[in-house]
């Protein structure tokens, strides 16, 4: 089984590469930003063609993309995008299990 941290880096990558491969933007600038908070890793990618969502496909068999939100659809607990004034984010978060979740000390 894979852990939060290897699912969300192989959701990071095809967003990333989906960011890339499909932004209409002249020189776009893609930005990551990974969240850590209590029991949740949540992803963010976002780009500047902000009226272009992200659109799941059924590719043929002998297609070679058309799989990337399909995995991350399969990898994350939940995922989705948002609409900003001048970007677009597509998210996608990771419930952490007991075992991976970060341990607060609590001090008196």
């Amino acid at each position: 089984m894979r852990t939060a941290g290897d699912r969300a880096t192989l959701s990071a990558n095809e967003l990333v590469t989906n960011a890339v491969s499909h932004c209409r933007v002249s020189h776009a600038r893609v930005r990551v930003t990974l969240v850590l908070c209590r029991c949740e890793l949540v992803l963010e990618v976002s780009d500047p063609d902000r009226d272009r969502p992200p659109l799941p496909r059924c590719p043929g068999l002998d297609e070679e993309g058309g799989r990337g939100l399909a995995l991350v659809d399969a990898l994350a607990d939940a995922w989705g995008h948002r609409q900003g004034p001048y970007t677009k984010t597509v998210w996608a978060r990771f419930t952490l299990p007991p075992s991976e979740a970060p341990h607060v000390l609590d001090h008196p």
